[in-house]
């Protein structure tokens, strides 16, 4: 595997769709597949999906395409899956609740370990077998175990200070769903922001742009 150093954004983007397809493709009892088959099922071209995989080592073979199994085990152990990262999540209203029990954490390279809310009124209760613990518990938390990514569902003023906060902890990235562009403050962070306002926006280029 190449070093990844120096590697597009856009190419690592691809990266999880190229997983999902070739999930998919493994599920439904797809062994082989050539480039060109499945740049017919993702919309892409052949040469783009060879120069992507090209940038992380040479996977297929000329004449027999790529191994599903193996492209997919391969494409995971890229993005980190094959060794989960705790993760604790911060602000457990309708959003952080949905996102508990509705993501997949331990498929996507995670485990969710911890869930804070600031109100008194949600301590104790349980989702997805995890009891929400005060914020003021945070720390102790922290220090105790070890999270290395925080999802943030927060408000947008609240998210800078609380990030502050966690990288002192020793957090080191942040799935952001605040608004607030921690990657500006915090640039050691690793960080994705999550904006539903942009792909609705997007949806809408798309929507007045149809021919």
């Amino acid at each position: 595997m190449r070093n990844q150093a120096g590697i597009s954004d856009s190419v690592i983007r691809r990266l999880p769709r190229y997983y999902r397809f070739l999930d998919d493709l493994r599920s439904s009892g797809v062994t082989r597949i050539s480039s060109r088959e499945l740049a017919a099922r993702m919309g892409l071209t052949a040469s783009q999906i060879r120069q992507d995989l090209n940038c992380f080592g040479e996977f297929g073979q000329q004449g027999y395409g790529y191994q599903v199994e193996q492209l997919k085990t391969e494409i995971g152990k890229i993005l980190g899956l094959d060794s989960l990262k705790k993760a604790i999540l911060i602000g457990v209203g309708n959003l952080g609740r949905a996102v508990t029990q509705h993501i997949r954490f331990e498929t996507r390279g995670f485990q969710l370990i911890g869930l804070f809310d600031q109100k008194e009124s949600l301590t104790g209760q349980v989702i997805r077998s995890l009891p929400v613990r005060h914020i003021s518990g945070l720390d102790e938390f922290c220090r105790e175990n070890r999270p290395e990514v925080a999802v943030l569902c927060i408000p947008r003023e609240a998210a800078e200070p609380l990030a502050a906060q966690l990288i002192a902890l020793g957090v080191k990235g942040f799935w952001n769903f605040s608004h607030s562009d921690l990657a500006l403050r915090f640039p050691g962070a690793a960080v994705e922001n999550v904006h539903f306002g942009d792909s609705l926006m997007t949806l809408s280029y798309q929507l007045t742009n149809l021919p």
